[in-house]
């Protein structure tokens, strides 16, 4: 197997990748584009579950596309294996992998049921890490208010520390963050930084000035409401500009916080297309987060399209993305950045800055052939 080439993937997805618009499926569609590319034919597995439905989309961008059930369990609190994995666990999953020796690209810890199973322990088995699952697990307590969701999040962040070690059985790791990459090669070795895939082709941004600070994400995210609570309430008062707050679903609380403002304004549940033309047209996007897990895709979203970003230091800290960005955890400071940027164009020399450094670090294609060597394929 080791000098074995292989022209053929197995993908189990923990979630729906299409349409790409969170991260983990930004991440997980546009890797199956770039395999393609490649010549890379691909098995999707998917598990579809909060009444999503099969995609035929993905079609265009696979050899096959499998749907399963997601189990659900009245008590998630039973036995040692996370409720992330155990409910993941699928004996048609299983017997489709063994139609072949293909390797298999195992997306999130969610996914690894079977990584050390004995009838496929010989195969080429790499686990794309989306997080440091039990971090993440940790952090959604902190942002949840609900008493009992805050308790399954404690416990699910235990069992994932714990759960974590099959990390050991894979033949490799794909890490998405270099912080990320760094912790697991620590503990599990054999890690590689693969960065997220995204969308975006080119740097986009326009030249010149915009009109007002734009903040954006999915509202629904209890991690994405407190960021925009916390700019609602202790940045934007502090700006002498329009500022627009954009996402879907957001909470009752939130609505409540932008009312008292006229300078803010809400645009909820509005159209991706919608959301990449504020991204566009504003001159600074405000982007803060409380949980520093992973790569925010909607980092990278501002920085191809964008104009100036202003963020916290959990948004951008060892993205390699710092010295795109004005970085403040400070309420006043932030604020004051976004002035700044206010006094100023955004420039074709700040645009050339951004074109060099994101072709380096996030160029979809590089980083397709390094997780097809990971995975030993074979490249058209």
């Amino acid at each position: 197997m080791k000098n074995t080439k292989f022209k053929h993937v197995h993908v189990v997805a923990f979630d729906l990748p299409f349409p790409p618009n969170y991260g983990g499926s930004t991440d997980m569609y546009f890797k199956l584009v770039h395999l393609q590319k490649l010549g890379i034919s691909v098995t999707l597995h998917v598990f579809l579950y909060d009444g999503k439905e099969k995609a035929p989309d993905l079609e265009k961008v696979t050899f096959k596309t499998i749907y399963y059930s997601r189990k659900r369990y009245k008590n998630p609190f039973f036995g040692k294996i996370p409720y992330i994995v155990k409910t993941r666990k699928n004996e048609e999953l299983f017997q489709n992998l063994l139609l072949d020796n293909s390797p298999v690209l195992f997306e999130g810890l969610h996914t690894t049921y079977y990584l050390n199973h004995p009838l496929i322990k010989d195969r080429i088995r790499v686990v794309r890490a989306h997080n440091v699952e039990h971090n993440y697990y940790s952090a959604l307590e902190q942002a949840e208010d609900n008493f009992f969701k805050k308790i399954f999040f404690r416990v699910e962040a235990e069992s994932l520390r714990k759960y974590e070690r099959i990390l050991h059985k894979a033949n490799g790791i794909a890490g998405i963050s270099p912080a990320e990459t760094n912790y697991l090669n620590n503990e599990y070795g054999n890690t590689s930084y693969i960065p997220a895939f995204h969308s975006n082709t080119d740097v986009f941004s326009r030249l010149g000035k915009g009109e007002f600070v734009l903040y954006h994400g999915n509202l629904s995210v209890p991690e994405n409401n407190r960021a925009a609570l916390y700019l609602v309430e202790e940045v934007f008062p502090l700006i002498n500009r329009p500022c627009v707050v954009s996402g879907s679903n957001p909470s009752k609380k939130l609505i409540k916080a932008i009312s008292k403002f006229d300078h803010i304004t809400l645009r909820a549940n509005i159209s991706t297309k919608e959301i990449l033309e504020l991204i566009e047209s504003a001159h600074v996007n405000a982007m803060v987060t409380f949980q520093s897990t992973g790569i925010k895709l909607k980092l990278l979203n501002s920085l191809y399209r964008g104009r100036f970003v202003v963020a916290n230091t959990a948004m951008v800290d060892e993205t390699q993305l710092e010295d795109l960005c004005y970085i403040s955890d400070n309420a006043i400071e932030f604020a004051s950045f976004v002035e700044d940027c206010f006094m100023q164009d955004f420039t074709e020399n700040e645009k050339t800055k951004r074109i060099h450094l994101l072709g380096q670090l996030f160029n979809n294609n590089e980083n397709a052939i390094k997780l097809a060597n990971m995975l030993q394929l074979e490249i058209n």
